[in-house]
């Protein structure tokens, strides 16, 4: 095996280190195949209940009329998320597009969006408004407020109760951290913060950006109230598989609103071709909890790694998970640069390409991203990224097999050791 990593560029020095971390996690591992048992057969059990057949794998063009596969999938992610309805699409086109979907949809002039989780992700940003750009919320009469985590991550109850106002329709809750080094929310803080909303203000809707946390639990935040949930198909639950896609699941009002806002008023979800991307949906819907687990064993694998080395991650190597990412703080560019070149050098796909740092569309800073992915951007697969500026942390996450996973994280050690960026102990 040591043969093996050295043939792809692993020292010896840094492979003995990685297996003497390894020795330590197998506890934490069992208890994330444990989880991956129980989200595999909640997945098998909506595909039963909502009788999936082979036709389902069928394509569909133009308008989409009567598509039997993409109503039928619809009802497995309403069945494996506890939700009345979902709008599970191929015309939703990531992550961001699928919020911009569901708030879109669900708002509308003079009401305001109140995130309770601090600044949300920077890409949506410019979907609400707070940084200023064409067909924003704000440009519809939507107004924005913001209650900020307490230092310690957890809802400030009192700021929320002052927060509310008359014209409070939507409540935004962002699960994942996002580029901040904040802990990601659990399902059961989510559930702690819906019921308090929900006791002053029956009335007000909760919409959990789910990106990320997919399967990580056994319970998703539709579990605990949120009337949205909302996340993208090359995440966890497309499985690696999944080509484009995103998901809204929820409320039947919540998920209809949405719809005529994704298509057009009128047609909500009745049009909407598949296009021949409905086997690649199931099966990745099916394969979904075993690739999480996979990212979340990669996950602890890294913290642990680099925190022993002296650096500061998020979670640290102990603590309980919630979502695939681990942030890795550096202090330095190079630093974070090193990194992403080795998870870069790992891929299957242009293991060849170096990274370089870049002005991404919807981000206010150079941004470097590593994946050699088989899904153009798609996150569940191996990669990581950040904004080029303090404190230089970067974002890992994926890894469609853990085996690949622990490659890419050896080899972004193997850079930072070959720079000297790193000392790894004498005596392992």
């Amino acid at each position: 095996m040591e043969q093996m990593y050295e043939s792809l560029g692993i020292s010896k020095e840094v492979y003995a280190y990685g297996e003497s971390i390894l020795a330590d996690l197998k506890p934490r591992f069992d208890g994330i195949d444990e989880t991956a048992e129980y989200n595999q057969l909640k997945v098998i059990r909506a595909m039963q209940q909502s009788r999936v057949s082979a036709e389902c794998f069928n394509t569909s063009s133009g308008y989409g009329y009567n598509d039997i596969g993409r109503d039928t999938l619809e009802e497995v992610y309403a069945a494996a998320f506890h939700t009345e309805a979902a709008l599970v699409r191929p015309q939703i086109t990531c992550g961001t597009h699928a919020l911009a979907v569901a708030l879109s949809g669900n708002l509308r002039p003079g009401d305001e969006l109140l995130s309770i989780s601090g600044k949300p992700y920077d890409t949506l940003e410019e979907v609400i408004g707070i940084r200023p750009s064409c067909g924003s919320l704000a440009e519809y009469g939507v107004t924005y407020a913001q209650v900020d985590l307490r230092p310690d991550g957890s809802f400030d109850f009192d700021g929320i109760a002052k927060a509310l106002k008359p014209q409070t329709r939507l409540i935004e809750i962002q699960r994942s951290k996002g580029y901040q080094t904040r802990p990601t929310l659990s399902v059961a803080q989510i559930g702690e913060a819906i019921a308090f909303v929900k006791q002053l203000r029956p009335d007000i809707l909760v919409m959990v950006d789910n990106c990320y946390g997919e399967f990580v639990e056994r319970l998703e935040p539709s579990d605990v109230g949120a009337d949205m949930i909302v996340g993208s198909l090359i995440k966890n639950p497309g499985g690696g598989l999944a080509p484009i896609g995103g998901y809204i699941a929820g409320t039947k009002e919540c998920v209809e609103r949405a719809a005529y806002r994704l298509t057009s008023p009128g047609l909500g979800k009745e049009v909407g071709a598949s296009l021949g991307v409905m086997q690649s949906f199931y099966q990745g819907f099916f394969l979904a909890p075993t690739v999480t687990a996979a990212a979340l064993k990669g996950a602890i694998f890294a913290a642990n790694i680099y925190e022993r080395l002296g650096f500061h991650v998020v979670p640290n190597g102990t603590e309980e998970r919630h979502d695939i990412i681990q942030a890795v703080e550096f202090g330095f560019a190079d630093g974070m640069i090193s990194f992403c070149e080795g998870i870069q050098a790992a891929a299957p796909v242009d293991s060849y390409v170096t990274p370089e740092p870049w002005a991404m569309p919807g981000y206010d800073s150079d941004v470097i991203m590593a994946a050699g992915a088989f899904v153009q951007g798609s996150s569940i697969e191996l990669s990581a990224d950040g904004p080029v500026q303090p404190p230089y942390a970067v974002y890992f996450q994926g890894g469609l097999t853990w085996p690949h996973a622990k490659l890419g994280i050896l080899m972004s050690l193997q850079k930072l050791y070959e720079r000297g960026h790193v000392k790894l102990p004498q005596k392992i």
